[in-house]
């Protein structure tokens, strides 16, 4: 079930609220409702992935009870394999099995199994709490609430990833406390926001990206063709992946709950560190926190800096999707990262619009890699990106761009309007219903585009 779905936005999200305050005096029932609510949303799309998402949700859990019982942490360190098997099987195996298959020379069968949404996400967030285990910083929870903070539906899609310590406690929380109407007003308008970023930006730029990456699949690209394909996806992934964040921590307000910020206008970066402090800042604080610092991080002189920070990367390209293209993004990014750091130690800053544009190249860049099938489409674009293929071609829609660019630098993230909203004037509050109404006849038109990071 899409966030931006006609049934989605008319039917089943105004009755999962109702029924969550109907029953708000009673947390037992809060939370059989959000799990139902949850297991319904998952299951639409595919129901017989609920086993395996309630089966990691339940083995972790009972690990957990089972380390607390025993107190090994080897315990634990099953139940981390046993997730990361989990999504290995399902998200590499036939990755694995085409790069075996190259190496040696000999077939070998692929197993074909289809990607459970999500996986990515649910996953990280179980691994998560059980290295906080490992490390002394989580308790035992019950499992209602457990099985709750993984499970619960806006962000269990695609993020962002959530920590324990993050959502548990607020599971206890009367969502009728005080603020009860600002949060509904907030969410409401988070809700819209996105929703309006995704119908009316994102998917129009996917018209424009798609049947462009397919051509430079078959020859190369002008140079013009070239920008205007790299610009429009830098901006559709962008604005795609903040939309839904914007609605997930809309629908999570609706419920009294606050999800964590996942993104803080990265585009305004001036550097590449500054970058990723803005850019899914959720799997940025997990790589830096589960797998850069374990690494030794900057702790340990340059070489081991540099050697966390280059495979902390590339396993974060790989997170994204099984395939080499996406190993090296995350290995450029490392690259840019280590250069960044150094050229900042040697206490000679760029003037910050010169440092905006070299940063922009660099993520622009790697984000052709990104989207790009395969090495040979992404070579290709990048060369007729820097004109060694003619400079012909046109520019499309120059307004769409422009509009793409004004929204990614002028809208505040979720928790800075979050942060600022006050009571909403009657008449933006109208302005915003239509808005909300016009998109919903909007995705009427047609089968609604999924978010590009359900791929992931």
């Amino acid at each position: 079930m899409l966030f931006q779905s006609q049934g989605f936005i008319l039917i089943f999200l105004p009755l999962a609220v109702a029924a969550y305050y109907a029953v708000a005096g009673s947390e037992r029932a809060r939370h059989a409702v959000l799990i139902t609510a949850s297991l319904v949303f998952y299951g639409w799309w595919d129901a017989r992935f609920i086993a395996l998402l309630v089966g990691q949700i339940s083995a972790t859990w009972l690990i957990a009870y089972w380390h607390k019982r025993v107190g090994r942490a080897a315990i634990l360190v099953v139940g981390i394999a046993l997730n990361l098997a989990s999504l290995a099987t399902f998200k590499y195996l036939d990755f694995l099995l085409a790069s075996a298959e190259w190496l040696t020379g000999f077939a070998l069968p692929r197993a074909h199994i289809l990607l459970p949404i999500g996986i990515s996400f649910f996953s990280f967030q179980l691994i998560s709490y059980l290295v906080d285990r490992m490390r002394g910083d989580a308790p035992l929870y019950p499992f209602r609430p457990f099985a709750l903070f993984v499970l619960l539906f806006p962000h269990l899609i695609a993020g962002p990833i959530v920590r324990h310590n993050e959502l548990v406690p607020q599971l206890a929380l009367d969502p009728r406390r005080d603020g009860l109407w600002r949060r509904i007003a907030v969410g409401l308008m988070l809700f819209t926001l996105g929703f309006a970023k995704k119908v009316l930006i994102a998917d129009r730029l996917a018209d424009m990206v798609d049947p462009a990456f397919t051509a430079a699949a078959a020859h190369p690209l002008g140079l013009i063709d070239a920008w205007h394909a790299a610009l429009a996806f830098s901006f559709q992934l962008f604005l795609d992946f903040s939309a839904y964040t914007e609605m997930a921590i809309g629908i999570a307000l609706m419920f009294g709950l606050l999800l964590p910020e996942n993104f803080r206008r990265p585009y305004l970066a001036t550097d590449l560190r500054d970058f990723w402090r803005r850019w899914h800042i959720s799997l940025s604080n997990f790589i830096r926190d589960y797998l850069y610092i374990p690494l030794g991080g900057s702790r340990h002189g340059a070489a081991r800096y540099v050697l966390a920070t280059l495979l902390s990367m590339g396993l974060c390209g790989l997170w994204h999707g099984a395939g080499w293209t996406f190993a090296a993004w995350g290995v450029w990014h490392g690259i840019g990262l280590v250069v960044c750091r150094f050229w900042q130690q040697l206490a000679r800053p760029m003037p910050a619009a010169l440092g905006w544009l070299v940063t922009m190249a660099f993520v622009l860049a790697g984000w052709v890699l990104f989207r790009a099938a395969d090495f040979a489409t992404a070579a290709s674009m990048l060369t007729s990106l820097v004109g060694l293929h003619g400079a012909g071609g046109s520019f499309g829609d120059p307004g769409l761009i422009i509009v793409a660019a004004l929204v990614s630098a002028l809208i505040p993230s979720a928790h800075e309007i979050k942060d600022r909203a006050t009571w909403p004037h009657p008449a933006f509050a109208a302005a915003a219903a239509m808005l909300a109404a016009y998109c919903v006849l909007e995705v009427g038109k047609g089968p609604p585009l999924s978010f590009i990071y359900f791929r992931f």
